[in-house]
């Protein structure tokens, strides 16, 4: 099996006001790398700060997405997004390291599997759609 390549790219945070969020960011230097819109509903930007490596996104799930849940102080954060390049092969390493898959989205342009830490805390792993 060949062997996968993972790299860690964003932490996203969900936000209640996508619109406030972004003005609080942009205060502190981050620049708009990147938005759009998840294909399961709800806007995101990438933000990317001068001289850095990671970004982070900003996720808003309006109460009609599936992803939806209700805000309590301190719940803001989302996940940790990690490219891979061979989500299939990606996919038997998470079994075979006995980590539970918690979902899986097939996106148009993006195959995205999500496990959840002891904590419940959300990391994705996003690659290529096989063809």
């Amino acid at each position: 099996m060949p062997k996968v390549k993972l790299e860690f790219i964003y932490a996203g945070l969900r936000v209640r006001s996508l619109t406030r969020s972004l003005r609080f960011y942009r205060k502190l230097g981050f620049r708009i790398f990147k938005r759009g819109t998840m294909e399961h509903g709800g806007p995101w930007v990438h933000l990317s700060f001068p001289g850095a490596d990671h970004r982070i996104e900003l996720n808003f799930y309006p109460r009609s997405n599936r992803f939806y849940e209700p805000h309590r102080r301190g719940t803001e954060f989302d996940h940790f997004g990690f490219r891979v390049s061979d989500m299939d092969a990606w996919v038997k390493e998470l079994r075979r390291r006995k980590l539970p898959i918690t979902a899986r989205v097939r996106e148009t342009y993006e195959n995205l599997v999500y496990i959840r830490d002891p904590d419940g805390n959300w990391v994705e792993f996003f690659g290529p759609v096989p063809d």
